[in-house]
């Protein structure tokens, strides 16, 4: 059976099948979904656990098989292995594939060369895949489609958002704003990378992202592949415009070619700018499923050395909005915590690390971290050097500026609040931050919860999310919340995987604020045309 449904999983996209049909098949075997242990937590995030248990799906993973790397080029030397070592299925999500990644390209043809039935699903952004060039997206994986044109299988999605005179007038450059698929997701066959890096030259070199790797977890690589498997159902299908296959494949009225590719539409019965219904349906469909398994399965996060992961989607567009429901459950369990004496011995409170590489958190999330007392927040933003705009051509130029204003606007906020760190860091608060570091950019997202300012984490948000107005939204975001075993659990040892995993995020944490100085947004002028142009964009930033 396991055999069968792995060969299943591996199948050419098209033609495909209605959500309904692939996600309701074989749901138990193919996800091990886990109830959740409460005894094993932190009071921090006991009661979070139990609530965001009875919401999301969750997946109970071996500590020993996560590693948190820290560098960029320890995430590519990873990749580049896994697709070597590839057996069965190659599956990567991205915003886009860069325009020098000849490396990479190479790789996963060699890989499909090597094994015949190996298949390759590649999931990316139809507006930053297609921009007009010699080395688009689109156009360096032609030559793969070429040659293996039944086992490589690339889907382009389109936010529905832009259309109608606004889609011919808007520049290429500039029509992501108006949202796109932002998911970071890199498998090959049961092993997963969740990070928020693209697959670009810079991602793997000097812009410092972050990156946690799941190492034979079958349970949640074939939830994340049938998470791209959903998405696919709404995205075009690039073909080489010469390529066999055309004739033969059911397309709509909405398909067009361009240059030297065509992108196939797959649904005649639904615009490819309405199919918002169709695809909240796919989303919802996916994680109710995964939720009614949780129900009905036995517990298997009793092993004091597993971790629990609950995937989280964030696609405001399609009014999916888990990550924001998930901040307001754990900000309102900080303040009942709070208001409970839930402190330590020593009564210290919590303390969350948060950051983002483009930092302008949400209104909603601005009001969570500003009305919640109990807990201390640290934040690390892009100093504007850090920023991948930085020295841009035309408005594009004016982004890290933008941000500047937008961490002046939170800094008032946070002042008038009563609520800014002090100088002494005695009191806490909330303190901001700015990461720079000569000759590199800024990318990392998410945030971590330590029950007091000198433990580990004992929770921690990882993904594609920037926690941002942007990511809430109007990018589809895929993001996951690992929660790890009390440190005062008395079946976990200080040496066992557990330990060692709340060592590496505590590590990551200090390996991110080493190259934090104080924010200097304060002393920066920010120009009016700067101002007027955040007012009229800002949630596109």
């Amino acid at each position: 059976m396991l055999a069968s449904l792995r060969a299943k999983a591996c199948q050419p996209l098209y033609p495909r099948a209605s959500p309904q049909t692939f996600l309701s098949s074989f749901w138990i075997q193919k996800y091990r979904i886990s109830t959740v242990s409460q005894a094993r937590y932190d009071p921090t995030i006991h009661n979070f656990t139990s609530e965001l248990s009875k919401r999301q799906p969750s997946f109970s993973v071996p500590a020993n098989g996560i590693s948190v790397l820290s560098h960029p080029d320890d995430f590519y030397t990873l990749l580049l292995d896994m697709i070597k070592n590839a057996e069965n299925r190659i599956f990567l999500s991205s915003l886009y594939i860069g325009s020098n990644e000849s490396e990479l390209v190479s790789t996963l043809k060699n890989a499909l060369e090597r094994k015949p039935s190996l298949q390759l699903h590649l999931q990316l952004d139809l507006n930053r895949s297609t921009r007009p060039g010699a080395s688009s997206t689109a156009k360096i994986l032609l030559p793969l489609l070429h040659s293996f044109p039944e086992r490589v299988h690339v889907s382009f999605f389109r936010s529905p958002s832009l259309r109608g005179v606004m889609a011919k007038l808007v520049p290429p450059r500039f029509n992501e704003g108006w949202g796109t698929w932002h998911a970071k997701i890199y498998g090959v066959d049961d092993d997963v990378i969740i990070s928020g890096a693209n697959l670009n030259e810079a991602y793997f070199t000097n812009r410092q992202d972050r990156y946690i790797h799941f190492k034979k977890q079958g349970s949640l690589a074939n939830y994340c592949f049938d998470f791209l498997q959903a998405t696919s159902l709404v995205s075009y299908r690039l073909l080489p415009a010469d390529s066999p296959n055309i004739v033969s494949i059911p397309r709509s009225s909405y398909s067009y070619t361009q240059e030297n590719y065509s992108l196939l539409w797959p649904d005649q019965d639904t615009h490819p700018h309405r199919f918002n219904d169709k695809f909240r349906q796919a989303l919802v469909d996916l994680q109710s499923k995964a939720k009614t398994i949780n129900a009905s399965s036995g517990s298997t996060s009793q092993n004091p050395h597993n971790v629990v992961l609950f995937p989280v989607i964030q696609a405001g567009q399609f009014n999916i909005r888990e990550e924001q429901d998930m901040f307001e459950l754990l900000f309102r369990n900080l303040k009942q915590n709070g208001s409970l004496g839930s402190e330590s011995a020593n009564g210290a409170r919590p303390l969350l690390d948060l950051t983002s590489g483009y930092f302008g958190l949400s209104e909603k999330y601005q009001d969570l971290v500003l009305g919640c007392p109990e807990v201390d927040v640290r934040i690390v933003a892009a100093s504007p050097k850090a920023n991948g705009f930085f020295g841009s051509k035309g408005i594009s130029g004016r982004i890290p500026e933008g941000y500047t204003y937008l961490e002046q606007r939170f800094m008032k906020a946070v002042r008038a609040a009563g609520r800014e760190w002090s100088a002494s860091g005695s009191e806490g608060g909330i303190q901001l931050s700015e990461w720079e570091k000569q000759g590199w950019t800024y990318h990392a997202k998410g945030l971590w919860l330590s029950p007091t300012p000198t433990s580990s984490p004992v929770l921690t948000l990882f993904g594609s999310t920037n926690l941002n107005s942007r990511s809430a939204e109007l990018d589809t975001e895929l993001s996951f919340v690992m929660v790890l075993p009390s440190q005062e659990n008395a079946s976990v040892s200080q040496d066992s995987p557990i330990d060692t995993l709340r060592s590496q995020l505590a590590q990551e944490v200090q390996q991110i604020r080493k190259d934090a100085t104080g924010w200097k947004g304060g002393e920066r002028e920010v120009r009016l045309g700067t101002k007027m142009l955040v007012k009229i964009v800002g949630g596109m930033l």
